[in-house]
């Protein structure tokens, strides 16, 4: 691409510009809202999808972080089967539970990896167009590179999801305008019931509604990492991106929100909305997707 944003396959081109990022509006760390801007890129069309991430690990023999042992160095109080090969997995409550420790819901699962998000038994059948999950962030600068892209910086991630409005959402100021349901987040009452309508394993979705720039799912579905390690004016407790280990490591900001993002417990499914988490962990809510950029795009 270049900066007269020449088409290709598979990616929007964006020309880039100036755009006020953050918000002051609501989380801490979504603050100060500033001026900023992003040279011409183009983004992926929509997440990496599972087929896609396959055809990478048939072309290159890729073994995921989570298809590899813990060093107990890294983490030394986690019990013995949490450094085994596995996955992060969320699993609903039998009902309502006190809202402040992930731990009630998310479990790590040995043998959960990207060809099996829930664990042993579960498979990518009817999901090959859904977005990869289980992949740390190595594992989707692994894939990026092998694809001769790149992750987005928080800044473009934030540009595109933007799509040149100031909005709360690509579409308005309300999640739900007239009760219609654009964005996969959970609907109902966190932990326990979701009446979401799609796969009862997953909960993600294959591609939804489109914003203003011809992106496919940037709010809600599955969170994506980005290539910006966190930093924040406040402190900031990750409440929807449960890490596989203590220690503290290397953290990096993903956007964009998950389909277990609901109004009684995350509302980070926005665009000026961030998460921090753990470079090495994979859960079942988080993907990513790439960028082209011009030399020197920031």
């Amino acid at each position: 691409m270049n900066d007269a944003g020449v088409e290709i396959a598979g990616m929007v081109p964006l020309r880039g510009g100036e755009f006020v990022m953050g918000s002051n509006h609501h989380y801490p760390e979504e603050a100060p809202a500033f001026t900023t801007s992003v040279r011409p890129f183009a983004m992926d069309v929509g997440t990496v999808t599972n087929a896609e991430f396959a055809a990478f690990v048939r072309a290159t023999g890729y073994v995921t972080e989570a298809e590899r042992s813990l060093d107990p160095a890294l983490a030394p109080d986690l019990p013995p089967e949490a450094y085994l090969p596995g996955g992060l997995v969320f699993t609903k409550t039998d009902g309502p539970v006190p809202l402040h420790d992930f731990r009630q819901w998310w479990r790590f699962v040995p043998g959960a990896y990207w060809a099996a998000p829930e664990g042993s038994g579960s498979t990518l059948r009817g999901r090959w167009d859904h977005p990869v999950v289980q992949v740390s962030h190595a594992d989707a600068s692994a894939y990026a590179q092998w694809a001769g892209k790149a992750l987005p910086t928080e800044k473009e991630w934030e540009f595109a999801a933007r799509s040149g409005v100031a909005t709360a959402w690509p579409w308005g100021d309300e999640l739900m305008p007239e009760g219609q349901v654009i964005a996969n987040t959970w609907q109902g009452d966190f932990p326990f019931l979701n009446n979401h309508k799609g796969d009862v394993l997953s909960w993600s979705a294959r591609a939804g509604r489109a914003n203003a720039y011809g992106l496919y799912n940037m709010i809600g579905n599955v969170w994506e990492w980005t290539a910006s390690r966190f930093g924040s004016h406040a402190e900031n407790h990750a409440c929807c991106t449960p890490a596989r280990a203590v220690a503290a490591g290397e953290t990096y900001v993903v956007k964009g929100g998950s389909f277990l993002c609901a109004p009684s417990y995350c509302r980070r499914y926005r665009a000026t909305a961030r998460s921090p988490q753990e470079a090495r962990s994979a859960t079942n809510h988080l993907g990513f997707r790439c960028v082209l950029r011009t030399a020197g795009a920031a």
